[in-house]
């Protein structure tokens, strides 16, 4: 894999810890600036928000620009975001910043997605977006923890300080090892890879996409209260928790690059298959906190390696839309994100407890396998009667 597909992972990192970090933040921010927590609170939707719109916007945007210089132009822009974040006394100033962070976030990882893939070469997509995506869990591992560290000593803004810190050396490793490659002027218009996009099997592969990281990402936000109320374990095992499921995703991420190129027909529909069953089994199970931490670490595996194939597929699927492929994915599944949580406060807010963010999860894998079923379904009759009328 090369070089450059590692520091692409390096920056990804940086924005993961950013954008997962403000949970351990919010009373500090809190009190520093004035606000209530809740108002805090915004700031995580904030983010959230500029992730899911930037993504394909950001992507337009720069999709006339060489590769380096998108990527250039949005880490730097991310980086100084979290400089003015880290010194601001104005909460406003501050909640402008995420929406810009995320942003640049979101340009980022669609051009890194686009820029690994073509740097890894044309069979190896899978491979590459496990690389970068292995940025993400390993903040969700170590770099999330390290943040809450940092503003424990020295405060909230350190946190900030310290991504910024992590992101100045990945401007330069971009500006050494990815190539300066010229601008094609014979690259697809907008047009063109919008209309690539809107393929039905494009479509289906971004839906499915959001509906597993919804899935994950339900269970993931109250996975605190589900260890705590639902299994009975006290809050020093919260930690432990949330970093077996940071382990279990970065094995999931790794598993699934290994064999998305290849099968990833069979890791989508076995993974999906087994998801299915661990959410269920995790929700029957909850209350056994052995149980419970085994299939934390169980699903991290599954949701990662069944997502990151997904993220694959898209840009498998839209090859002609190089540019445009990775803002889509990324704006899916962080779609997914944002829902998945909402889904699983409703379920809660009913009344039906934590242990129901699992249910949800569980309903929505379930969809995801009904839809590939149909999707396939009607791909293979297609196709029959394709073959039909050439005879």
């Amino acid at each position: 894999m090369p070089f450059a597909v590692y520091v692409l992972a390096l920056a990804v990192f940086a924005q993961g810890t950013s954008e997962f970090m403000l949970s351990g933040l919010l009373p500090g921010i809190a009190t520093d600036l004035h606000v209530s927590v809740p108002a805090a609170g915004t700031l995580t939707s904030a983010f959230a928000i500029g992730m899911v719109v930037g993504a394909p916007l950001a992507a337009l945007a720069g999709m006339r620009w060489p590769r380096r210089r998108a990527l250039l132009a949005f880490l730097t822009t991310f980086l100084l975001a979290h400089v003015v974040g880290a010194i601001t006394t104005s909460f406003e100033v501050l909640f402008v910043t995420r929406v810009i962070a995320a942003l640049a976030n979101a340009g980022f990882l669609a051009a890194g997605l686009t820029t690994a893939a073509s740097l890894a070469g044309p069979h190896a997509k899978g491979r590459a977006t496990s690389v970068l995506l292995s940025g993400v869990t390993l903040a969700c591992v170590a770099g999330v923890p390290l943040g809450a560290v940092l503003a424990g000593i020295w405060g909230w803004r350190s946190a900030f300080w310290g991504v910024a810190i992590i992101s100045a050396p990945a401007v330069i490793a971009i500006l050494r090892a990815v190539p300066a490659t010229p601008t094609d002027p014979s690259a697809p218009s907008a047009r063109h890879e919008l209309r690539a996009l809107r393929t039905p099997r494009s479509l289906v592969t971004l839906l499915l996409g959001a509906l597993v990281n919804g899935a994950t990402f339900c269970t993931f936000t109250y996975l605190a209260p589900v260890m705590t109320t639902v299994a009975g374990l006290g809050t020093a095992w919260v930690p432990v928790s949330l970093a077996l499921f940071g382990i279990g995703s970065f094995a999931g991420v790794t598993l699934g690059g290994r064999l998305a190129d290849t099968r990833a027909t069979q890791v989508i529909a076995v993974g999906s298959t087994a998801l299915l069953a661990g959410w269920l089994l995790f929700a029957f199970t909850a209350g056994n906190p052995i149980a419970a931490l085994v299939l934390v670490f169980v699903q991290g595996v599954l949701s990662f390696a069944v997502g990151s194939t997904l993220i694959t597929q898209v840009l498998y699927t839209a090859a002609d839309a190089p540019t445009l492929a990775g803002g889509f994915a990324t704006a899916a599944f962080n779609v997914g994100a944002a829902a998945g949580p909402v889904l699983g406060g409703i379920a809660i807010g009913a009344g039906w407890g934590f242990r129901s963010s699992l249910v949800v999860s569980a309903a929505l894998v379930a969809v995801v396998l009904i839809l590939g079923a149909i999707a396939m379904s009607l791909g293979s009759t297609t196709g029959h009667r394709s073959a039909e009328r050439k005879h």
